[in-house]
């Protein structure tokens, strides 16, 4: 399997890849350097914001929506103002973390306490402040989870009942149920801790299976829809963090990655490769 990476730029911490099937573009953030980055014709594009960002998603308006330590706000891609939509989670330290839109084109958040300095250096996590909330088109905020460490992955089943959803912390992914009226089920543990690294984020394919990234583990993991490995993807990075499926077909996996004290020539890179299945599309932002 050959592993390319798609541009020169090497992020600090790479993170929350998406991709827009309309425009055939590849959106993603460096957390660290407080980057959002857009790979579309052949171009690459840096949005250099004010605070540290999770997350990088079109909007059905036009605009894009980036999850910055402060609050969500809208991103004018043309004259780069900011416009703050909602503050979705109110604990002081806390900061975005995973972010993805489900089918209905609604954004959910999962956030933790900051552990990125100014400068871009580790902060120790000393407390699980974190939560996950969804936020819809009219900026409405539903808290869903609360006592969160890290929380990464979030992908939904095909007929929108159920969400996986992870927590670095705990080394662990989770299934719940989604109730009629949006809140979700007490969690099940769906794929526990793994000698190859700790989850990250995740994509899920045409098959119901998931690719996980696994931070500290230089691999993704496909798993079953049954919570089983079904293959080991070994990547040339030692901490990758998230992939998603893009390309014409949904056949390309691009992959994001973080430096590490090993000092991988490709850490920090956004890798593709080529797979046999095709993965689900993402959603823009229905706002």
């Amino acid at each position: 399997m050959t592993v390319n990476a798609v541009t020169p730029h090497r992020a600090r911490l790479g993170e929350g890849p998406f991709w827009d099937v309309r425009s055939q573009a590849l959106y993603w953030v460096d957390i660290a350097a407080k980057q959002a980055l857009r790979l579309m014709g052949g171009e690459l594009q840096v949005w250099q914001l004010p605070e540290h960002v999770s997350a990088f998603i079109p909007c059905e308006s036009g605009d894009a929506l980036v999850t910055l330590s402060s609050g969500v706000y809208r991103l004018d891609l043309a004259t780069e103002a900011l416009t703050l939509l909602c503050v979705a989670d109110p604990q002081p330290g806390n900061r975005g973390n995973e972010a993805r839109c489900d089918a209905q084109g609604r954004l959910w958040l999962g956030t933790m306490q900051n552990n990125i300095g100014e400068q871009g250096e580790d902060l120790p996590i000393t407390r699980r402040s974190g939560g996950l909330f969804r936020i819809d088109s009219d900026a409405t905020v539903t808290p869903l989870l609360s006592g969160l460490g890290i929380p990464n992955t979030l992908l939904w089943s095909e007929d929108g009942g159920h969400v996986h959803f992870g927590d670095s912390m705990d080394g662990t992914l989770y299934h719940h149920a989604i109730q009629p009226d949006g809140q979700l089920d007490p969690a099940r543990m769906w794929f526990g801790p793994h000698e190859r690294g700790g989850p990250d984020g995740s994509a899920m394919d045409a098959e119901g299976y998931i690719w996980n990234a696994r931070w500290d583990g230089s691999c993704l993991l496909r798993l079953t829809p049954l919570g089983k490995v079904d293959r080991i993807i070994e990547l040339p990075v030692s901490r990758p963090t998230s992939c998603v499926f893009g390309g014409p077909d949904l056949t390309t996996l691009y992959i994001t990655s973080a430096a590490s004290p090993l000092g991988h020539p490709l850490d920090g890179a956004v890798l593709a490769i080529e797979v046999d299945v095709p993965g689900k599309p993402c959603h823009r932002f229905a706002g």
